[in-house]
């Protein structure tokens, strides 16, 4: 199972990656701790990220792409992916798309969690009054003004994506507002959907391919049966006509020959007659 969550900050992605990650024994991608990780494991791009990162410059998306590559080879992620955080625009879906064609790997589904922006701000702004009430620290990222520029972020750069993916038929929405278990029913519903959709379309495959090959398996012997008995047949008739041939002659010769005996004998009678009659003349003439 392949999988990317969309949805801007504080619509639960993180929450239902993990629910995901336990559901179906596959990994999560973050791209954050994939660029940290190769950092670490000083591999080619990690040293090329680092190096980067170092300048103060922004890690390019043929980067995390080749990070992602190297990632998603490994054996933990034989199963399936949750790719979180990426892609974050079009042109790195696009980068994505070849990266898992070339792989001959294919996306599952694109889930996105659909929130209102408007419960989103009134979440946070109830979370940190009451995290001010029981005097617990307030993390920086975590206010009303952080989260407003995010979500304007989101919607600039990551929104676009929801019709990228759309247009491709991958994107599955989901409404996000719904509380955390119901949330999770509804991506398994999808999940399992697609699990069933796939796997029938697999059993006919597969069907069309055994009959072919049945079909094809047949042919053969018959193939070779019909062009065994044509095959004889020609002989046949060549030697039938070889041997029309050969018992023609001797016919014709034994009918020539039956026809110059009948003439000789015919002849030879004629002449006999003639001689019998010969004689007798001669013997009256003596005679008298």
């Amino acid at each position: 199972m392949r999988l990317i969550l969309l949805g801007p900050p504080g619509s639960g992605k993180g929450t239902q990656a993990q629910r995901l990650v336990q559901r179906y024994g596959i990994v999560q991608l973050s791209t954050g701790d994939m660029l940290r990780a190769a950092v670490a494991a000083q591999t080619p791009v990690g040293i090329r990220a680092q190096h980067i990162m170092a300048s103060g410059g922004l890690v390019p998306d043929d980067v995390v792409v080749g990070i992602i590559s190297d990632r998603i080879d490994q054996p933990d992620a034989k199963n399936g992916f949750i790719l979180d955080g990426f892609p974050r625009t079009v042109p790195q879906a696009e980068a994505l798309d070849g990266l898992l064609k070339k792989k001959r790997l294919t996306l599952d589904a694109v889930i996105e969690l659909r929130v209102n922006e408007s419960a989103l701000l009134q979440r946070v702004e109830t979370r940190v009054a009451q995290m001010r009430a029981r005097g617990e620290e307030i993390r920086a990222d975590d206010t009303p003004e952080v989260l407003t520029k995010r979500l304007a972020s989101y919607r600039s750069q990551t929104e676009p994506l929801i019709h990228y993916y759309s247009e491709r038929r991958k994107l599955l929405t989901v409404n996000g507002m719904m509380t955390i278990e119901h949330v999770t029913q509804e991506i398994d519903r999808i999940l399992s959907a697609i699990g069933a959709a796939e796997a029938k379309a697999s059993s006919k495959a597969a069907a069309v391919k055994r009959t072919a090959k049945s079909a094809k398996k047949a042919a053969r012997p018959n193939a070779g049966r019909t062009s065994k008995a044509a095959g004889g047949a020609a002989g046949a008739a060549k030697k039938g006509a070889k041997a029309a041939r050969k018992a023609g002659k001797p016919a014709s010769r034994g009918a020539k020959k039956v026809v110059r005996k009948a003439a000789a004998g015919s002849r030879a009678r004629a002449t006999g007659k003639t001689r019998k009659a010969a004689k007798k003349v001669t013997k009256k003439r003596a005679k008298a």
